[in-house]
């Protein structure tokens, strides 16, 4: 089961605005209880709030709540879908003027083989042509994976998440072992633990495939210490993490840096998975998309209007807010 939060933010010429906390709590350490009573507390400030005023917002969201950075990321994401839908405009023209397509790719999970074979197989019968293996638990079964996902995603572009699973040492030799089987990856994501800047630079330098780092980023100073040690190629966008605000200015640092860029989530519902690709669109420029959980969760993405089952968002069709 998954317990997220809906918020909803009325404002008083009666548009309502819609957000969402994803708590990950074996991520983040954030809890229900905790998430619930800081956006109560939110909720008491707020009130007579301007909506364009959402930088000092922001800002004051992540001073008050620095161990629970989802509060601010629903409590954003209501404020931006409300004041598109005042300007009466998509939500991606808040971040941007030009509109570009965006396909996500699908994760598959960690499991036995035969799970890993089944679920390739569905996807990429559905049409997912850019596959996320998850690893890092076991390295042999790990290999035959990634090697069942090679054989049966034929031209598939291929990405590893290690979710902080390995150390440096053992990430370069996984990336030789699957050089030895002819297998060419396209990124391997977060090999490391997340304070393990100084490993994830090594990977970088020495692993011959582009490093992308997620949990090592959970804040633009996080971000500024990855480039200036060049310790990854790639950042992982997720509004879980930083919010909004401080993701988009994450995304200029990495654009100005010349790091390339992915747009991902935790385990968020369509609503919140759209929201990120809203933002992703607007600010353009994002290599890697990974914003496949409305497939994970049942029948969300079958009620999303604009996410085919290849995996495409389509907000074009999109008229005020977030859809």
């Amino acid at each position: 089961t998954l317990d997220n939060l809906l918020v909803t933010l009325k404002l008083n010429n009666g548009i309502t605005g819609y957000g969402e906390a994803a708590i990950a709590r074996h991520i983040t350490g954030e809890t229900v209880a905790q998430t619930t009573a800081n956006i109560k507390d939110a909720a008491k400030f707020l009130k007579n709030y301007s909506i364009d005023d959402y930088l000092s917002l922001s800002q004051k969201l992540k001073d008050r709540y620095p161990q629970n950075p989802c509060v601010r990321a629903s409590l954003e994401m209501a404020v931006f879908d409300s004041l598109a839908k005042y300007l009466k405009v998509p939500l991606w023209k808040c971040f941007g003027r030009q509109m570009e397509s965006l396909v996500s790719d699908i994760t598959i999970v960690i499991g036995t083989l035969e799970e890993t074979q089944k679920q390739t197989r569905l996807f990429f019968k559905q049409g997912f042509r850019a596959f996320k293996i998850k690893i890092g638990k076991n390295e042999n079964l790990d290999l035959k994976r990634v090697a069942a996902v090679h054989a049966i995603a034929k031209g598939s572009k291929i990405y590893l998440d290690a979710n902080q699973g390995f150390n440096a040492k053992q990430t370069l030799s996984f990336l030789k072992e699957l050089k030895k089987l002819e297998i060419s990856v396209d990124m391997i994501e977060q090999p490391v633990e997340c304070d393990d800047f100084a490993g994830l630079a090594k990977v970088t330098r020495e692993g011959g495939v582009p490093v992308c780092a997620d949990e090592s980023v959970r804040s633009l100073e996080d971000a500024l210490k990855i480039i200036k040690e060049k310790a990854a190629n790639i950042i992982n966008i997720k509004t879980m993490k930083t919010g909004i605000i401080e993701s988009r200015e994450i995304v200029f640092a990495a654009k100005a840096a010349g790091l390339k860029l992915m747009i991902g989530g935790m385990m968020e519902s369509s609503l919140s998975m759209t929201a990120s690709a809203h933002l992703a669109v607007g600010l353009g420029g994002f290599d890697y998309v990974d914003l496949d959980t409305p497939f994970f969760i049942k029948g969300d993405r079958e009620k999303n209007p604009f996410l085919s089952s290849k995996g495409v968002y389509a907000l074009s069709k999109v008229k005020p807010g977030i859809g």
